[in-house]
């Protein structure tokens, strides 16, 4: 059975090829890539009876996303939002790490007064949202922090590099915020990154930031060992593999 994202039709005035692939996009960093109950199979023909279009612009987009690296395009077995393996995800942090840690040490230096304020705002004003009925919104939340955080950067190379990376960090963030009383932790690493930012401390600002990320690191690899079983799946011409 395949997975039930939630789309809407679309209008016919819309340029379809660019819309189709914004509107697949957007409901598939949605899905909890990772919780192993999730079903991962894209239908075609599902997709394009709920967005009211033929299948071609469907398939168009589907290409489009694979060359994305956010789905795999498997002949005879269909189109899977693309799962990353346990080594996968561990290079993916790292790389994040050090990308942030650069952006933030150039932020602590460039970055404006207005925007360290609006950094704080935004950890402040979800730093409630950590209880579990809110841990969802909180996992968003936290991500958007660390874009900020690149953003702040001013370096157009480093934010689309990172970007390249946004839909499995946030879908790996997400479920780890759940796990070990992390989002608590999260909250305290935050505020500690800031007060670096706001006292212009580059160098504190960097290691906080590559210190924060290399937890979850450390985090996934403790944890996540079932993934392992991923690069196996992948291997094999028998069932894909769905355990976390």
């Amino acid at each position: 059975m395949a997975i039930d994202v939630k789309l809407k039709p679309v209008s016919i005035n819309f340029t379809l090829k660019d819309h189709i692939y914004e509107v697949l996009r957007e409901s598939i960093l949605k899905v909890d890539i990772y919780d192993a109950d999730e079903e991962l199979r894209l239908d075609e023909r599902r997709l394009a009876e709920q967005l009211g279009i033929s299948r071609t612009p469907i398939r168009e987009a589907l290409a489009r996303l694979a060359q994305d690296g956010l789905v795999d395009i498997l002949p005879r077995k269909g189109v899977f939002i693309h799962r990353k393996s346990l080594d996968e995800i561990l290079d993916m942090v790292v790389t994040w790490a050090a990308l942030e840690s650069m952006a933030a040490h150039i932020a602590a230096r460039i970055a404006s007064d207005a925007e360290i304020k609006a950094l704080r705002d935004l950890a402040m004003r979800h730093s409630t949202s950590v209880a579990k009925a809110e841990l969802s919104e909180y996992s968003d939340a936290n991500i958007k922090f660390h874009q900020a955080i690149l953003d702040m950067s001013r370096s157009p190379l480093l934010k689309s590099t990172t970007d390249g990376l946004f839909a499995h960090m946030l879908a790996v963030r997400r479920r780890a915020m759940g796990e070990n009383n992390r989002a608590t932790n999260s909250v305290a690493d935050h505020m500690e990154i800031i007060e670096a930012l706001e006292s212009r401390d580059s160098e504190l600002a960097s290691r906080l930031v590559r210190e924060h990320t290399m937890r979850l690191h450390d985090h996934i690899r403790e944890r996540w060992t079932r993934l392992a079983n991923k690069s196996k799946a992948r291997a094999s011409p028998g069932k894909r593999d769905t355990t976390i």
